[in-house]
This record gives structure tokens, sequence and C-alpha cells, in this order.
């Protein structure tokens, strides 16, 4: 059953939330919603091989559909690859969640990332994108009437890079975020929805200092029992380096998408690089803009993760 449609509609050179006015639900699907190199790519795995009880690598885009992506196939191909499984259907977004259709009998599954560490992740992964690649995001741009312009060629600088993403806005309603909607308003956005019994938000750090702990609590979200002959190859499988190891298998579109293909997009899996890279100036604004944009229970969380900051459900 909806319970809440849509609330806004976004259309950037890279996504298109009215991709989902064609989604109708089925029982049990799981929809995993972040901001980009947030562990989008590392959830599908975790999800999908408990889902499929198998740990062998399989593409990510091809179990996996990312519905508002305006690229990696046809809008008919996505659906067509939900309709041919019998296993519970996994579908991926980078949309806030008020562009998102919200079901009560689809969970949710956020995961978030220190806004900081992401950028970083964001620079390498966007400043990658090959000729082919910037072509046709130029001609979404171009098609697109609420665009009408070119995607951005972006600094190969991290730190005008990371000026740009806070100083600079792709929705006319935000302040920040380009070339993608506002983080700070996408993560406020999953956690006024962290009280939904559908609704799961998993952080980055928790997943890499406890995978195997994580990995149970995503089970038992979903309902999975967990085969614990099986579950140390689950476990295995979705560590950071099984997945770099197996980069061609699951992204086998990046060969076409970056430059360097899923060696790039398998960076570095790590936390803190921004460190020796942003000034005093540029970590002040950060801060100002959390102060801004965030509640402090929410900004906690997304520093520090559940492990240190507590459960989000469990937060007033």
């Amino acid at each position: 059953m909806l319970v809440q449609p849509a609330q806004r509609e976004y259309r950037t050179w890279v996504i298109d939330s009215r991709h989902w006015d064609a989604y109708t639900p089925c029982p049990g699907d799981i929809i995993i919603c972040t901001a980009p190199k947030c562990g989008t790519t590392w959830m599908q795995q975790i999800v999908g091989s408990l889902v499929r009880q198998d740990p062998t690598p399989k593409s990510v885009s091809g179990t996996s559909p990312w519905i508002d992506a305006r690229f990696q196939g046809t809008q008919e191909s996505k659906w067509a690859i939900l309709a041919a499984q019998t296993q519970r259907h996994v579908l991926k977004s980078h949309l806030p969640v008020d562009g998102l259709p919200i079901h009560d009998n689809v969970q949710y599954i956020h995961v978030a990332r220190d806004g900081r560490d992401a950028i970083m992740s964001m620079h390498n992964h966007f400043t990658g994108f090959s000729d082919a690649q910037l072509e046709l995001f130029d001609r979404n741009g171009m098609q697109d009437p609420t665009i009408a312009r070119p995607y951005p060629r972006l600094p190969q600088d991290p730190v005008e890079f990371y000026r740009l993403w806070m100083n600079t806005a792709v929705m006319p309603w935000e302040t920040e975020g380009f070339p993608h909607p506002s983080f700070f308003n996408l993560e406020a956005g999953y956690w006024s929805q962290r009280k939904r019994n559908n609704f799961l938000l998993v952080h980055y750090n928790d997943l890499s200092a406890d995978l195997d702990g994580e990995m149970r609590r995503v089970a038992a979200f979903l309902n999975i029992s967990i085969n614990e002959d099986l579950w140390p190859a689950l476990v295995r499988a979705a560590q950071f380096d099984a997945m770099q190891t197996a980069g061609d298998t699951l992204m086998p579109q990046a060969q076409n998408i970056l430059i360097g293909g899923a060696r790039r997009f398998f960076n570095k899996g790590t936390n803190g690089r921004w460190h020796n890279v942003l000034t005093a100036d540029d970590l002040a604004l950060y801060d100002a803009r959390v102060r801004e944009k965030l509640p402090p229970a929410l900004a906690a969380w997304l520093e520090a993760g559940r492990l240190v900051a507590g459960d989000p459900r469990a937060t007033p």
C-alpha cells in the first residue's frame, strides 16, 4: 500500500525521479537508497547475497537495477530484470526520500557516511567519467528543459571540487550538493523516517568496524534466516578486497563509464583521506553547514555511526 507518494521531482544529468512513476511494488521488495559513494554497492552486494543465499559475485546492475539512473539501460530493461527474478527484488536509488514513493510493503535500507569521506570518493568517481559517458550526460542535460545545458566538467583539484559541492546547488530549492541533490537535505530526510518499521539506517563506519554484526542486523531486518554454515562465505564476499577483486564481475559496465573501469570504482574503501586535503576554513564551512541543516543526534550519527552514537531508531 502506498503510504506517501513522492513529494518532489528530481532531475539532473544523472537521475530522474519520474522513473519511479512506473513502479508497482511486490511484497518483500527492498530499496537501497543512499547518497552517492556512501556504500551503495557494498549494501547491494550484502543484500543480494543474503536474498540469494549465495556468495558468488553477480553483476550488481544486472540483479539490482538503479531505477532513477538516466543510463545503465532503458527503463523497460530494468523492469524486465525484476520481472524475471524469482527471489525478492532489490532496487537501488540515489534519490532523497522525498523523491521516492513510500510503500508499507517495501523495505528501505539507507546507508550513510560522513560527508567529508563521501566527497573524497565522489571526487575520484565524478572526475573519472569516460568521454562517452560525459557525452551521454551532455545529451541528458540538453534534452531536458529543466536542465538545458551540458554536464559540467568538474575540477580535478579535490579542494576546488569540495568547495563547488559545498556552495553550489543543482536543485532550485537547495543551497549545495552540485552536481547532485543536497547531501545534507538527503540525510535529514532519511533521518526523519528512522522510526518507520520498514526503514533501516546503516552507517559506513559500522560496516567497516563490524561487517559480520551489521550483516546480521540487515538479515534480521529483512527476516532472512542465517545459514551458519554458509555465513562466513557471505561475509567474506562482502569484504572490500573481495569486492575489489571481483570488480569486473560486479560492475561490468564500469569499463565503459569510468577511466580505469572497476578498479577506479572500487578505489580505496577507506575513511579519513580528507584530513590531509581540506583546509581549516573548508572544515569550518562543513561544520557550519552541519549545524545549520542537521539536528545534533543526526550530526553525531553521521560522523561516527551507530556503534559510537547509538541506534538512530532509538534516538528521540
